[in-house]
């Protein structure tokens, strides 16, 4: 292939769809706007074509434009669902937390290989099947921290959460995937 057909837009669907989609379906837990950042970032593509220097390949160059599309998102959809999900639920964390957000007991250990599981496909299945059931601001926490590697003070700035409430909510989005992927990989 020479570069005219690698910067081709007419190919960039076939070629790099998938990967992008799953990139942004992750990331965004929403089939829907998954597609819409795909698509978002492929016209992005298209409109700075000619500031592409080939330096990298077009796909991880069109990821760096969709990983923006999915920021900003996140950032759109933060903005606009203020639901505070600590709500109703300060008798349930008496019971599970000491002072400071100090679990009260840890959990059991979990017998599960990681890497195994990796390279199965049915197993990312049901990873975003559970990642679907968590609340936006649970989900959102969760992949920026462990799946985009942010940094606390980033997610709290991004989310407009305190440090505290970052620690329980990922704490709960740990115990909620935990729990979804026992119930629905590890029971079969």
């Amino acid at each position: 292939m020479n570069d005219k057909e690698l910067t081709n837009p007419e190919t960039w669907l076939d070629e790099h769809g998938d990967y992008l989609f799953q990139f942004a379906f992750v990331r965004l837990r929403n089939r829907a706007a998954a597609e819409d950042a795909v698509q978002e970032a492929f016209l992005a593509g298209i409109k700075a074509l000619e500031r592409y220097d080939g330096k990298t390949p077009v796909r991880y160059w069109l990821r760096g434009i969709l990983r923006h599309k999915v920021v900003d998102y996140i950032r759109k959809a933060s903005r606009e669902v203020a639901v505070d999900d600590t709500e109703g639920s300060e008798i349930l964390d008496s019971l599970k937390f000491k002072a400071f957000g100090i679990p009260s007991q840890h959990p059991p250990p979990w017998k599960f290989d990681p890497k195994h599981a990796y390279e199965q496909k049915e197993f990312w299945e049901v990873f975003y099947g559970c990642m679907s059931k968590l609340k936006d601001t649970m989900g959102q926490a969760f992949t920026l921290r462990e799946l985009e590697g942010w940094s606390t003070d980033e997610i709290c700035k991004e989310l407009n959460i305190k440090p505290n409430n970052l620690w329980v909510v990922l704490h709960r989005a740990r115990t909620q995937l935990k729990s979804c992927l026992e119930d629905n990989w590890l029971s079969t």
